[in-house]
Formats: C-alpha cells, sequence, structure tokens
C-alpha cells in the first residue's frame, strides 16, 4: 500500500528528474496491467509468443498485426515499444527444424536468425508497421553485435514500407528503430550505432551473462552471474556515455532495472528510461521519488571506484537501507 499510494504521482527524483518507467510484456492481455501501474508506455514488448504460435508454428503477419494493434490502440498516446524475433538461446527455434546446437546462446538466435530467414523478418515488419497506422509504435532489434546488423535490417525495413506500398495497405513509415545493447562488441561500439538510431536499449541479463561468460541458464555456475562485477557496470556506465554524446536516449530493460537495490545506480549514471514488469513498477517509483539525481550521482561515482562485487553490493544496499529506513522502519528492511 505504501508503494501504491504514489503510484499516480511523476517518476521523478526529489530534485525533479523525470525518469521514464515503461513496462514489459508478452501479449495484448498485458495491456490494463500496464494502465493500472501507471507505467508511460510498453519499453519491452516480447514477440516471440506471438510469432512462435502453438506448435511452434510461425504466426503469419494478420495474425501478428491484430495483436501489436490491440496494444497500440490501447495504450495511445503511449509509446510502444517492439522488440523483433528474439528467438534462440534459451527460446526454442520453431519445431527445431535448423538442428541442436551446442551453445545455443551464441548461435543462430535473434537478429542473425531474422537477416537469414528475411521473408520470416520482413513478415514481422510488415506488422508492425501497419500497427503503426493506430498509435504510438517504436522497434528494436535484438541481439546486435554492430552496427552492420543495423542498417541490414533498416534495408529490409525499407523493403517492407515498399511492400506494404504495393499493396495499398495503411502503414507509418516513421517509425523509430532502436537497438538493444546485450553484446560486448555492440556495447564498445555504441558510439556508432546510436549515431544510426533513435534509441538504445540496455538489456542487462544477456550483457551480464556475455561480458562474464556465464550461462545464466546453468544452476552449476549460476554464482558467477554478478550484476556488480565492475567490469557489467563500467560497460553500462560507457553505453549511457556514448550514446548521450549523440543525444540518444538510453534505456534500461533487464532484472536490475526492476530491483530498487541497483535503480540509484542506473540513475545515477544517466539512464533515461527503465523497462520492467508493470507489478513491480510501484516500488521502483517509489525508490525514484525518494532519492535525488544530485545523490544518485554521487553513488555512481563512488561505485565505479570500488572493485570488488561484494563491496559494490554491499554500497548499493546500504544506499538503499539509508533510503528506506525512515520510510518502513529499519527492522522491516532486508
Amino acid at each position: 500500500k505504501m508503494y501504491e499510494s504514489k503510484i499516480s504521482l511523476p517518476s521523478e527524483t526529489m530534485d525533479g528528474s523525470k525518469v521514464r518507467l515503461m513496462a514489459n510484456i508478452e501479449g495484448a492481455d498485458e495491456s490494463e496491467s500496464v494502465i493500472q501501474s501507471r507505467a508511460e508506455g510498453v519499453g519491452l514488448f516480447r514477440t516471440e509468443g506471438i510469432v512462435l504460435r502453438e506448435r511452434q508454428a510461425l504466426a503469419k503477419e494478420d495474425l501478428q498485426f491484430e495483436e501489436y494493434r490491440r496494444v497500440v490502440e490501447r495504450l495511445h498516446p503511449h509509446p510502444v515499444v517492439i522488440r523483433t524475433l528474439d528467438i534462440g538461446g534459451d527460446k526454442a527455434l520453431p519445431g527445431n527444424m535448423f538442428g541442436r546446437e551446442d551453445n545455443p546462446f551464441m548461435g543462430f538466435r535473434a537478429i542473425r536468425y531474422c537477416l537469414k530467414n528475411p521473408d520470416i523478418f520482413k513478415e514481422q515488419l510488415r506488422a508492425i508497421l501497419r500497427s503503426a497506422a493506430y498509435g504510438n509504435v517504436r522497434m528494436m532489434y535484438p541481439m546486435i553485435s554492430g552496427v552492420h546488423e543495423v542498417l541490414e535490417a533498416n534495408e529490409l525495413l525499407e523493403e517492407a514500407k515498399q511492400e506494404l506500398k504495393d499493396r495499398g495497405e495503411s502503414y507509418s513509415g516513421e517509425i523509430e528503430v532502436g537497438s538493444m545493447i546485450e553484446i560486448p562488441s555492440a556495447a564498445y561500439t555504441a558510439d556508432v550505432i546510436s549515431e544510426n538510431c533513435s534509441f538504445l536499449s540496455i538489456g542487462t541479463n544477456d550483457l551480464i551473462q556475455y561480458m562474464l561468460a556465464v550461462d545464466r541458464v546453468n544452476d552449476s555456475i549460476a554464482h558467477l552471474y554478478e550484476p556488480c562485477h565492475p567490469a557489467v557496470l563500467r560497460t553500462i556506465k560507457a553505453v549511457i556515455d556514448m550514446a548521450h554524446e549523440n543525444d540518444t536516449p538510453v534505456a534500461v530493460c533487464g532484472e536490475m532495472a526492476s530491483d530498487p537495490v541497483y535503480v540509484p545506480l542506473l540513475v545515477g549514471m544517466g539512464a533515461d528510461e527503465l523497462s520492467l514488469s508493470p507489478s513491480l513498477i510501484p516500488e521502483v517509483k517509489f525508490m525514484i521519488r525518494h532519492i535525488s539525481q544530485a545523490s544518485a550521482r554521487d553513488l555512481a561515482a563512488e561505485i565505479v571506484t570500488l572493485k570488488r562485487p561484494r563491496l559494490i553490493f554491499g554500497r548499493l544496499r546500504e544506499f538503499y537501507r539509508s533510503v528506506m529506513k525512515d520510510l518502513v522502519g529499519e527492522r522491516f528492511l532486508p
């Protein structure tokens, strides 16, 4: 109830710095929860469940379009960021038609699959473009490793626009296109990628596993999956700084964005937007409204001088407790 009491108030720090809170969803049925959470739109619309229908058959354009349109219309005028197909890794390819991969997280997944299957990719792109005629749609590509993939995907996007034009379909050609930053090679060329994108979105879950060479679904090495590793935090900060030099906004949409212990750090690093499950938005907004941008910046500056994950997490937890103890009482804190 304490968190819910702030839900209708703006998502901004005590000194007036705005941090947009967006929702992660997987289908049109979640639109109401986005509205109830007072999110400012959808920052990550995962489309795998829509494209891979029952029996893992690939959904046709019209089926995809109808699902996207329902969300876009319901949430208008708020933006809906649709992530293109991100199959592979821990999300099985349809019907296992490409055979077993020994290392699927490093394999034929996401944008790699789409660029090698342009007909399937353009089917989705056409559905997204058509839905954009009904509201505020943005789109982003997953698992980009370098700007060449963004440019290649954009060429297919232009082909999809032309195909819709030739068919006489209604669509929006003015769609904003962004890139997910999940691979180290993308992170360290974020300056180049951001020159060719309207926005970037840092997917911390994959970024951590690729930075640390830790399979995040392998229980035997789960203890090595460490968001507080200095390499991870330095990389997030570097991406934000490089993008901001090009006036490109940066969102964070991994699990770190939904954890109130990490939120002050991300705010202090300059993240423009956080995208998370609608149910977690009240607690994160509560934290944002009880910190200042100045204190968050000071925290971020201090954290980058620390060299061990345990010390970093300890300092983040200490900051979290210092904010919350007067609000909930120390004995209720973790």
